[in-house]
């Protein structure tokens, strides 16, 4: 289906975002993207949760750990330093080893879990987000550039695996060291516990500041980034027309100009987030100075009853309890960027899958009859076709010629259930297309065109694709009947000589034999061909010609050319301009009324003598 979408030409549909945007949406509603955004995340983890608990548990040892070490150390410092007593000085000092030790394998071990955990998310998040595109409808692909599309699935992806992998573990061992902090302050000194706490306001305010603005231009770096992404990935497809027009420097321009955008919001984005870290740094600074002074004041007042070895470890708790808000701002801008990526990805999960409801058919089970019943259909606002009916019985060839934009790609694409009308019915054998899956219908179809869509794997897969379960053996039939086992018996491996990029080692010829061969695979009751033998050599052509003749006996054929020799051996030809049919018949039938068919075969005989 990929390789019709990608030879029949038809003129996409792309609507462009803007560049720039400047409105910014409530706080409200952004709090609410943020809080589903987080649940759907939180709900990915499904599998891991047992795993994730053991991870949070082991973060929590971890914090009280970090806790019992400073605590010790004052103990140490009022208890053996200061009194000069050296029993048992040993035992404590031992003890302090091993709380830290204890700490650095508990934290080990959290990181090697986490990770398991992230990467498993990220695996399944990938997985799903891939397997929705592959069911998404074909207008939906029409109006998305394919590059912003893989930034979603691997740029956007890669910042939630990093905040997975990272930030989630420093997030919530800052919340539980805060937390455990604080009640330690409070109760070493209550005085100072408040006085280092007046910074919490001035943080907060600071973050607010900062986050509103921060918040919009990372979701505004993804985009432009995503844009700058599909970008290039069109002009690496395009560089044949690129170079051919002469059309470098504008498109290095564009690029120029997209790079800009994103170097733009990237400036910005760093230039805000940066903010916090600096702020951070200036509150704790600022907060130490406050222990500092207002402890050792405390500590040369006999009445107050604070020791030398309570204010060594406020100072160090005072830096505890500022350090978890600092690790907190500096996650904050990575959390920030994974969530403008997650909403990308569950935005692009949520669009709604094709339609695919309907009677699902067995195998072989439609004979071939196709009916178009006044079918009308539209790209955007402009009637591609109009009140088209035709009826194609099974085994007959149908041809369709007609100047460019008259309707014969659409025609081909509503068969193939790309696309539905907009009004009128088509019926395969006595269903409506309406009733049935488009899987039902789809492995009844099979496509030959004149640019064969190869994928950079083996000869032998790329005939499979036509049907997964065939043998070996049937893949080397087909190609025979294809006209095409001699050339691969030709080439240095053979049937398992793998194929690069679009068959770009395979002559147009060939890549055409081996689609034929993939037809003889899938050994559909229906045929969609579209000029399988332009631009090739004769000699290529004559075997194009015989292996379609063999591949289209007994099946319904529908056929593009515009070469009026190719479809004379036709059943019927329908004539169509400007989304009509005008006239229909076989070919001799064509002739004898002299009409606008009589004039296309009239002019290319002038063309050709």
């Amino acid at each position: 289906m990929n390789e019709l979408k990608r030879s029949f030409g038809y003129e996409r549909i792309v609507t462009k975002e803007r560049l720039q945007q400047k409105k910014e949406r409530p706080n409200k509603q952004r709090a609410s993207n943020s809080k589903q955004t987080l649940l759907r995340i939180w709900h990915a983890i499904d599998e891991k949760r047992g795993a994730l608990i053991a991870v949070l548990f082991l973060v929590l040892i971890s914090s009280l750990l970090t806790l019992a070490g400073p605590f010790l150390l004052g103990r140490v410092i009022d208890e053996y330093i200061v009194p000069g007593t050296w029993d048992g000085l040993s035992t404590q000092l031992l003890l302090l080893i091993g709380i830290y030790a204890a700490l650095s394998l508990s934290m080990y071990t959290q990181n090697v879990w986490m990770i398991d955990i992230a990467q498993q998310t990220i695996y399944k998040l990938r997985t799903d987000l891939f397997a929705h595109l592959q069911r998404l409808p074909i207008p939906f692909f029409d109006k998305k550039q394919h590059g912003e599309l893989m930034s979603r699935l691997t740029n956007d992806i890669e910042t939630i695996s990093q905040t997975l992998n990272s930030s989630f573990i420093q997030v919530f061992s800052s919340v539980i060291t805060l937390t455990g902090t604080v009640a330690v302050m409070l109760y070493l000194s209550p005085l100072l516990t408040v006085l280092t706490m007046t910074i919490i306001p001035m943080m907060f305010l600071a973050m607010r500041w900062i986050t509103r603005r921060t918040s919009i231009l990372f979701k505004e770096q993804q985009r432009t980034l995503g844009e700058l992404n599909g970008f290039v990935q069109e002009s690496i497809s395009g560089q044949e027309m690129t170079k051919t027009y002469a059309q470098e420097r504008r498109m290095i321009e564009q690029f120029d100009e997209k790079s800009a955008a994103l170097q733009k919001t990237g400036y910005w984005a760093l230039v805000y987030s940066g903010f916090i870290p600096k702020t951070m740094n200036f509150l704790n600074n600022f907060s130490f100075a406050i222990v500092a002074g207002v402890g050792g004041w405390l500590a040369l007042s006999p009445a107050s009853g604070v020791t030398v070895g309570v204010i060594v470890v406020f100072a160090e708790y005072a830096r505890q309890f500022t350090r978890p808000l600092n690790d907190l701002a500096n996650q904050f801008n990575t959390v920030l960027s994974a969530l403008a990526g997650a909403e990308r990805v569950f935005e692009l999960m949520d669009e709604p899958q094709e339609r695919d409801e309907g009677l699902v058919l067995p195998p072989n089970h439609i004979r071939g009859d196709v009916r178009f019943d006044r079918v009308t259909f539209s790209y955007g606002k402009e009637t591609i076709l109009n009140r088209v009916s035709f009826e194609a019985r099974a085994g007959e060839t149908h041809a369709f010629i007609g100047p460019t934009g008259a309707g014969k790609t659409t025609i081909m694409q509503l068969i193939a259930q790309f696309y539905d009308p907009i009004e009128g019915t088509i019926y395969f054998d006595e269903h409506r297309a309406t009733d049935l899956s488009r899987r039902s219908i789809r492995d009844q179809l099979a496509f030959v065109l004149q640019d064969a869509f190869l994928f950079e794997t083996t000869i032998r897969e790329n005939i499979r694709y036509g049907r997964l379960d065939a043998t070996d053996e049937e893949i080397v039939q087909a190609a025979k009947q294809a006209n095409a086992h001699s050339f691969i018996e030709r080439l240095p491996e053979g049937y398992d000589t793998v194929i690069a990029a679009d068959g770009e080692q395979l002559a147009q010829g060939e890549r055409q034999l081996l689609s034929i061969a993939r037809a003889f695979v899938a050994d559909p009751a229906i045929l969609l061909l579209d000029e399988a033998t332009s631009s090739i050599d004769t000699v290529t052509e004559m075997h194009i010609q015989e292996a379609l003749l063999t591949l289209m006996k007994d099946r319904t054929s529908f056929v593009i050319a515009h070469r009026l020799n190719t479809i004379e051996q036709a059943d019927v030809i329908h004539v169509l301009r400007d989304g009509v049919i005008v006239e229909s018949g076989s070919p001799h039938d064509l002739l004898e009324r002299r009409g606008m068919y009589y004039d296309m075969v009239q002019t290319s005989r002038s063309n050709s003598s």
